[in-house]
């Protein structure tokens, strides 16, 4: 019987070339950001992760030829020496550092199965269009070559262990070019190694953080190629990199609206007092906690508080603060019905700061702007635990992963 985790036969960058491999992750780039930061770099694993920014401007993304365009360029790197595969499976401890906040996990490869099942939790909805897109790419590439963050429960021996391990120079230490470092270290002892395996499969649960659109299409590949297949074979498990609960860190998700449907902020402000307790700031207002938000309206920053008895503490979606300003302030009163499709409202990465929610109304692209407290690792879990999805936008997990330091080959 296969276990939830195990170790990765992992294809890699030799060590001399890990700085000029090493990528952001293909969704957080658009084709034209993805040519710009690969350009003068022909090794740099976006050739792979976004292919179509080696082909004419004008192709479709999506475009089969895209795909073939991924595959001859990493057997390009293959054919040069640039990509080894290990001959033995191994775990890898990945460590990122971001300015002063550190977060160390585990590189290995999760199973499927445990997916489908729901051992591996999921906390979002995943679109039709961005699966396919990923079935192709790991079909064409016959890899998996972008890992999906997972987080767990943090467990004291698993922290030892990973520490342990990663004691002596690390196999890879790249700084990129956003001032994120990553460092990877391969467990060879295999008393630990077993030991990892061991803690992990008493697990009750893994949670996705980050990549649902990667496990969702990582269980499409396996299903349509198992044929009789053991239940250990490479397609059965899909790259991950899984870090303790309480070493991950989420950003603010915050939110601009494009209008105030008619209102003048004065009408605005008094409608939001029927459910909220409003405190003007002389500066930006910085939520301090869970069911507090920051407003900038009509050049003026304010501090909202729901009022406790509307939060629903036994619903743990209803009670998310992305909620509890989608139902008591956005929908009933800038009529944002649907935040997935309404393009009157957009979404900004607390990575942005503050000083973009007040540019993006300032310059009267946008007539107001909310601030959120990040949510909590706790709430995802629990959420994922009741079998519920989150609203769009809720989450933004910092550092981001590197594409093209790990892949998974499906033999």
């Amino acid at each position: 019987m296969s276990t939830l985790v195990k170790p990765i036969r992992a294809l890699r960058p030799v060590t001399d070339h890990a700085n000029d491999v090493a990528a952001p992750p293909y969704d957080v780039l658009n084709t034209a950001e993805a040519r710009e930061r690969a350009a003068g770099r022909p090794l740099s694993f976006l050739h792979i992760s976004k292919p179509e920014i080696d082909l004419p401007e004008d192709t479709d993304p999506y475009a089969p030829e895209v795909y073939a365009k991924g595959a001859e360029n990493l057997n390009a790197l293959l054919d040069q020496g640039v990509l080894i595969r290990d001959e033995e499976p191994h775990y890898y401890v990945y460590r990122l550092t971001m300015g002063t906040h550190q977060q160390t996990g585990l590189v290995c490869i999760a199973n499927v199965a445990d997916y489908d099942t729901n051992r591996i939790r999921k906390h979002e909805f995943t679109r039709p269009q961005k699966e396919d897109d990923r079935v192709r790419q790991i079909t064409a590439l016959n890899a998996q070559t972008g890992p999906v963050l997972l987080t767990y429960r943090s467990s004291a021996s698993i922290r030892e262990i990973l520490h342990g391990a990663s004691q002596g120079a690390a196999l890879y230490d790249v700084t990129a070019d956003d001032g994120i470092r990553h460092e990877l270290w391969q467990v060879t002892d295999t008393a630990a190694a077993n030991r990892l395996t061991d803690l992990f499969d008493a697990m009750d649960a893994l949670y996705i953080a980050d990549g649902h659109h990667r496990s969702a299409s990582a269980s499409r590949v396996a299903a349509a190629r198992r044929e009789g297949d053991p239940d250990d074979a490479d397609h059965e498990f899909f790259l991950t990199v899984a870090f303790p609960a309480d070493e991950m860190q989420i950003l603010d998700y915050n939110r601009v609206v494009r209008d105030l449907q008619g209102q003048s902020p004065q009408k605005l402000l008094e409608g939001i007092g029927e459910f909220f307790s409003i405190e003007p700031e002389s500066g930006p207002a910085r939520p301090a906690r869970p069911t507090q938000f920051g407003m900038y309206l009509d050049g003026r920053w304010y501090r909202l508080s729901i009022r406790p008895e509307l939060v629903p503490n036994a619903d743990p979606v209803a009670s998310l603060d992305v909620s509890l300003l989608q139902d008591f302030l956005l929908n009933p009163l800038l009529g944002i019905g649907d935040p997935r499709t309404d393009n009157r409202i957009d979404f900004v990465g607390g990575i942005r700061g503050l000083e973009e929610l007040e540019r993006r109304v300032d310059s009267g692209e946008m007539a107001v702007a909310f601030a959120l407290f990040p949510t909590q690792m706790e709430a995802l879990m629990a959420v994922a635990d009741a079998n519920e999805v989150m609203p769009p936008k809720s989450t933004w997990f910092e550092p981001k992963l590197a594409d093209g330091l790990i892949s998974h080959v499906l033999d």
